[in-house]
């Protein structure tokens, strides 16, 4: 498995946060099955400076960037046009008993 840093900002217009809290309860189902399957690793909001949720900061493992692309496809986030930019990298997540 790879691991990726997945990390997306929302859009900015004044309907953001509403698409957000509208898609939330569908994205955290889907990063709750991720996590059971072991590919969904740590992560959570980015908070902007007055405490409310503008992103995503996430790392997963997938068997390569198709799988990772294929479910993204799919993410509640991304088709409830959440997500304005994501910028997603490989990564090697320190892991402490190696």
């Amino acid at each position: 498995m790879k691991q990726y840093a997945v990390v997306a900002y929302d859009h900015t217009d004044e309907d953001a946060l509403g698409r957000r809290l509208a898609n939330r309860e569908a994205h955290l189902e889907g990063v709750r099955r991720l996590a059971e399957q072991g590919r969904f690793l740590s992560g959570g909001a980015i908070l902007g400076e007055d405490g409310r949720m503008i992103g995503s900061n996430a790392h997963f493992a997938f068997p390569d960037r198709q799988a990772l692309d294929a479910w993204l496809e799919t993410e509640p986030y991304m088709t409830g046009n959440v997500w304005e930019h994501v910028d997603i990298r490989e990564v090697k997540l320190f892991e402490p008993n190696t």
